[in-house]
């Protein structure tokens, strides 16, 4: 991070406090076609700040294993290739036929098993008596660390759910998604409300996007989503008396090789239009750490709402409150101080003690790509850490919690942290 973006960023943050909804003006979608003239800064200034979807073209790609080992020369999927490497994988496979609970239900297969779906399916022209099945959600860089698939593009490094997952080993957000023409995602938003970034390795998608507080309008009288916004009943006003007060989407055609990326909050459907191959993460940073933490009290909030009746007889009311929180989310409020203590003591120790010729040359390695993005981008993460670490420590929730297993107190690490800054900045 230069010098500028340091200073719009924090001028940002400042007047404004969180990052925008993100409505585009016009309605238009910038694509990145130069890899060589597109700067970190430009993309955190131009699109990360203000929270813009944008279209990366494929030459960003052009150089991962994935793009030349796991695609025919005609362009299609070498099922051959990957049912070689990882035919003996189990992995989860949705059903797009079959809705339940406002998504697609799931089941793990052995990769063969899929491959030989697929080919099924192609032969009789995209249609299986067993529906439309679609690899979801593969963990595979996880499982098979050893394969060259792809690099994370440096503009998607400041990456701190991936940071933390991966200090704690426990989970990961990066996914490969593998779905035959006409497999499809219905209309979500994206975990934490966080950005995504999403990858063709070979086929092509459309997305169907709306920019956050949008989705408001696309909601029925019982205040639920649609499952599928190209539904014809989205226009009967007795079921969805706003839909007409809704923006059109933004729709983008995703080629081969191309990368999209999601802004934060921003609900999306996106359609295989023919047999595709995807690299997808989720991920946080500092730009949008506060729309994570607002997420979080509102899930909260509504946990709260359906266990109101309960709050007098049950002693341990607003534990319990957190516990379905976390079962539904994936987190609670001690697991999200832990999350901020880690992201801040990675920047800390960097800041304070530089980086070690061991660390900067294994791969992988988030200390590494903290100094990769340099002591201001380091200083700016440690800056939106304190300001969210502020308003938890202060949260009437969070304080209701026993803390004493927290390791330092929350009051501690906020000093730690400005005293970091400080001396940066000195």
């Amino acid at each position: 991070m230069d010098r500028a973006t340091f200073a719009c960023s924090t001028a940002f943050f400042r007047d404004f406090g969180n990052s925008s909804p993100g409505a585009l003006p016009g309605g238009q979608v910038d694509f990145i076609d130069k890899a060589d003239s597109f700067s970190y800064s430009d993309f955190f200034r131009d699109y990360l700040i203000p929270n813009h979807p944008c279209v990366f073209s494929a030459k960003f790609t052009e150089d991962w294993g994935s793009r030349k080992n796991w695609v025919t020369w005609d362009g299609k999927p070498n099922l051959e290739h990957l049912l070689h490497n990882f035919g003996e994988a189990v992995v989860p496979v949705a059903n797009c036929d079959v809705k339940e609970y406002n998504s697609n239900p799931k089941e793990q297969l052995p990769f063969k098993e899929f491959v030989e779906y697929w080919r099924e399916y192609i032969r009789n022209g995209h249609r299986s008596s067993r529906g439309c099945l679609y690899l979801k959600d593969w963990h595979l860089s996880r499982a098979f660390p050893e394969q060259d698939v792809y690099t994370t593009p440096v503009y998607f490094s400041s990456d701190w759910l991936n940071e933390y997952w991966d200090a704690v080993a426990v989970d990961d957000f990066r996914f490969v998604y593998m779905g035959p023409k006409g497999s499809w995602t219905p209309f979500h938003a994206d975990v934490f409300r966080s950005y995504s970034w999403s990858a063709n390795v070979c086929g092509r998608k459309r997305w169907l996007l709306y920019p956050a507080g949008q989705e408001e309008f696309l909601k029925d009288r019982h205040g639920n989503l649609p499952f599928d916004v190209t539904a014809p009943d989205l226009r009967d006003k007795r079921i969805y008396p706003r839909y007409s007060q809704s923006q059109p989407p933004l729709e983008i055609l995703q080629e081969a090789g191309e990368i999209v990326f999601i802004p934060s909050g921003w609900h999306h459907q996106v359609h295989n239009l023919e047999d595709t191959i995807s690299i997808n993460h989720n991920w946080v940073n500092g730009c949008n750490v506060a729309v994570m933490w607002s997420f979080l009290q509102d899930e909260l909030a509504a946990v709260q709402r359906e266990l109101s009746q309960w709050k007098d007889p049950m002693d341990d009311w607003h534990l319990q409150c957190q516990l379905i929180m976390k079962s539904c989310t994936g987190i609670d409020y001690k697991e999200f101080y832990n999350f901020l203590k880690v992201i801040a003591e990675n920047r800390i120790s960097v800041l304070e003690k530089g980086l070690d010729e061991e660390e900067s040359s294994s791969q992988n390695n988030s200390r590494a790509a903290i100094s990769t993005l340099g002591m201001l981008h380091a200083v700016f993460d440690l800056k939106r850490t304190v300001k969210v670490l502020s308003s938890l420590s202060a949260n009437e929730d969070f304080r209701r919690l026993d803390l004493s297993s927290l390791c330092p107190a929350p009051e501690a690490l906020l000093q730690h942290l400005e005293a970091a800054i400080d001396t940066a900045l000195l």
